[in-house]
């Protein structure tokens, strides 16, 4: 049974989806703050987390540095959920590591569907991690990285990323030269149908190029089309 933790200090939002998420088989375990949520991830684990924005004491921005700072939690799929649609709260969510955002009110069913993509994924790269027998490292210029192990390196630096820019890395690297739209990218790595918008992409793009460096125009704007990793 998958554990989802839901940090909101919202007690009726807790008793609903206790509810819709017991008949996706789910335990769902509340969390009142940033703190408390951050106790339970780390003694009990969890499967996924959902995370407010507005708590008391220690906001979900916060919360969720603190989360991506812990090396065994980078990819624990969190999905933030609250009433803050800005596009500067979006785009602050995603840059700090969340792997999708719901703006309330949001239907149950829908961040249930959410959900379930959000653990596909994480089971898939499971899976790949533990059984694959296809290439596992990939190497351009100064970068390599080794996805059976989770790790990325430029030069004898690692990488500290957040597993969406790691995915966009990883998919540039195994595909060198080749020209990809934001769709595709968006497809590649999280799969066929995924709602999120070109804008989510750009800005994962700027973050992952800002942690390369100098060596960040190695990822091509290709204008009007998309992106490419070019090789030296």
């Amino acid at each position: 049974m998958e554990r989802i933790l839901i940090i909101e200090d919202d007690p009726e939002i807790q008793e609903m989806l206790k509810f819709a998420f017991a008949r996706e088989g789910w335990k769902l375990i509340p969390a009142l703050t940033g703190e408390e949520g951050l106790k339970v991830i780390r003694e009990k684990g969890a499967d996924c987390v959902i995370l407010d924005i507005m708590l008391p004491g220690m906001d979900g921005f916060k919360t969720i540095k603190k989360i991506r700072a812990e090396k065994n939690l980078q990819t624990l799929p969190v999905i933030m959920c609250t009433a803050r649609g800005e596009e500067a709260d979006i785009v602050a969510g995603l840059e700090l590591g969340a792997d999708d955002y719901v703006v309330k009110p949001y239907s149950p069913r829908v961040l249930a569907a959410r959900i379930r993509t959000a653990l596909r994924r994480k089971e898939a790269a499971s899976a790949d991690a533990e059984g694959s027998k296809s290439k596992t490292v990939f190497q351009q210029g100064n970068f390599k990285i080794d996805i059976e192990r989770h790790t990325a390196f430029l030069g004898d630096t690692p990488l500290d990323l957040f597993p969406t820019e790691y995915a966009i890395l990883a998919h540039f690297l195994s595909n060198p030269d080749i020209v990809f739209s934001r769709q595709k990218l968006i497809t590649a790595i999280r799969g066929h149908d995924y709602p999120v918008t070109d804008r989510s992409i750009d800005v994962q793009i700027m973050g992952l190029r800002k942690k390369l460096g100098a060596s960040g125009d190695m990822i091509e704007t290709i204008r009007g089309i998309g992106y490419r990793f070019k090789t030296e």
